[in-house]
């Protein structure tokens, strides 16, 4: 067969196509097609098209007008002035511009939707309606407009005629190649209006804002957890009935989703594609970049109904509402207290087991959490970003900004141990306490402290 040329399957290239009986065959594969024009679509696989390459001025057709397959590529000589999308014929730009101009004069009685054309209204309502009068005759599924089954056929044919030149990588529509093409501009001209959040896809808003409105509506009948969209719910199903088809070839762990086992194997590889713009950290996940980057936005999604506090992480909140209900699960085997969290656990454990594996080097001094080196390596940087709101006095710790403001209200200072200041015991009677904060001694009394201070 010669470059470039397609073949009619039959021998008889003038005969016509049959509308009943046998499918279209494949003369190279013997792949069999239900329709003429998706035959002579998928030859394109055996004439170098399948590929994507050269087909970026290629138009399809059908029927009569399927003798011309292949046209040069058009300019698009026609600029719209209001928003410059180009257009190639002056037909084209005429009805892209009543967009600008013309009123939306038509409305849907289900939802208030205003459309500008009749024809717009009745595509719409099938949203509502559920009907779907175009059928694929190749796989049975059905959509409710036209462009949708066209754009469907693409996949039985393994066409994909729009290319991205940043990467290669090619696809069936050119609505999916633009959506892909911001994953190399990195543009996100889509913002939440609630939190300020921008994204690159209205669908990923869209998305985004069922956060905030709490809108889960799919629940699965066996653990009531709810999902924003049906494909979370069906997901989730396959971990109750234990499916698990996708398998590492490293270490033969087995993954619910094709995307879980991609994830997993980064810790293979060590591979880690996903940088934060803002400090050029990497990530192996992506997901795990979008929590991070958290710490640059300040957002806080998580919102706790019964008071009212936000979270940026959806384990903070869950830790947080036990502080509602009183709930501490979590107990020690040393002295039997409870705590609300694992973590809380852990921290408490050091305790008994003296540990301090973090070193100060300024002046050697060792403590048992990051958090306390890092509040006691501000003694020797001077940083105190705790200032009180009625005399301005700053101070480098919370705590003791907490026990200045008593002083202006009056109240005796009296923690809870546990809840509050775990590690005020350690700190307590120290040079640095008493400068800051006047602290000369902290009586212990059950489970409360009370702090004398001068």
């Amino acid at each position: 067969m010669e470059p470039g040329k397609l073949l009619d399957p039959h021998s008889d290239t003038s005969s016509t196509p049959k509308k009943h009986g046998s499918p279209h065959e494949c003369s190279e594969c013997g792949k069999s097609f239900a329709g003429w024009s998706l035959l002579l679509t998928h030859r394109k696989v055996h004439v170098g098209s399948g590929s994507s390459e050269g087909l970026e001025g290629e138009k399809f057709f059908s029927g009569k007008d399927a003798k011309g397959l292949r046209s040069p590529p058009r300019l698009k000589p026609y600029k719209c002035d209001e928003c410059h999308l180009c257009f190639g014929q002056m037909l084209h730009l005429l009805k892209h511009q009543k967009i600008h101009t013309t009123e939306k004069l038509y409305q849907c009685l289900e939802c208030g939707k205003f459309f500008r054309g009749k024809a717009q209204l009745r595509i719409h309502e099938m949203i509502h309606t559920g009907e779907k009068p175009y059928k694929c005759w190749e796989c049975g599924k059905s959509f409710s407009q036209k462009s949708g089954l066209w754009s469907h056929k693409k996949v039985h044919t393994g066409i994909k005629p729009y290319k991205c030149f940043e990467c290669g990588n090619c696809f069936t529509r050119s609505s999916s190649l633009q959506c892909h093409w911001k994953t190399h501009t990195g543009e996100k001209n889509e913002k939440c209006l609630e939190c300020g959040k921008h994204f690159s896809y209205k669908s990923s808003l869209m998305r985004h804002q069922k956060r905030h409105t709490g809108e889960r509506p799919y629940e699965c009948p066996e653990c009531e957890k709810r999902f924003i969209y049906s494909h979370e719910l069906q997901r989730h199903q396959k971990r109750h009935k234990g499916e698990k088809p996708y398998q590492c070839g490293e270490c033969g762990k087995s993954f619910v989703t094709p995307r879980e086992l991609q994830d997993h194997k980064r810790t293979h590889t060590g591979e880690k594609p996903f940088k934060c713009g803002e400090c050029g950290k990497f990530f192996s996940q992506k997901h795990h970049l979008g929590r991070h980057q958290r710490v640059h936005t300040g957002e806080k999604p998580y919102r706790c109904v019964e008071c009212g506090k936000s979270f940026p992480y959806k384990e903070n909140l869950l830790t947080h509402h036990k502080t509602h209900t009183g709930e501490k699960p979590y107990q020690c085997n040393e002295c039997g207290s409870f705590y609300i969290s694992i973590s809380a656990l852990r921290s408490h454990l050091k305790i008994h087991t003296r540990e301090k594996n973090h070193k100060c080097l300024d002046c050697g001094r060792a403590f048992a959490h990051s958090s306390s080196l890092r509040v006691h390596s501000r003694i020797h940087t001077g940083e105190k970003p705790h200032k009180c709101s009625e005399c301005d006095k700053c101070f480098s710790r919370k705590d003791s900004l907490v026990m200045h403001q008593r002083i202006h209200t009056g109240e005796k200072n009296v923690w809870n141990v546990e809840n509050i200041f775990p590690n005020l015991q350690q700190f307590a009677g120290t040079p640095e306490i008493t400068q800051e904060t006047g602290i000369t001694s902290v009586q212990c009394v059950g489970n409360l402290f009370i702090v004398n201070q001068n």
